[in-house]
């Protein structure tokens, strides 16, 4: 199964994400279809911006984004 996730970049203790594609057996760094977005929880107001079109396609397609994707989507406005 596809899965639209987070994945954990930047320096010990400044996290910085990427909103990734990839299929759910792959580990939380590894391989990855395609990146649609990123997510900076330490700027303030917390920085969201994310490809809605490309977002929209996945999910067409049967991806299913985890909770914290799922809510990260709705404030970025889908």
């Amino acid at each position: 199964m596809v899965k639209i996730r987070l994945t954990r970049m930047g320096a010990h203790k400044k996290p910085f994400y990427r909103i990734i594609v990839a299929d759910s057996r792959a580990r939380r760094d590894g391989p990855f279809v395609e990146i649609i977005g990123t997510y900076d929880p330490k700027k303030e107001p917390s920085e969201i911006k994310v490809d809605l079109e490309r977002a929209k396609h996945w999910i067409g397609q049967g991806a299913q984004p985890t909770d914290t994707v799922t809510k990260l989507l709705k404030r970025a406005g889908m």
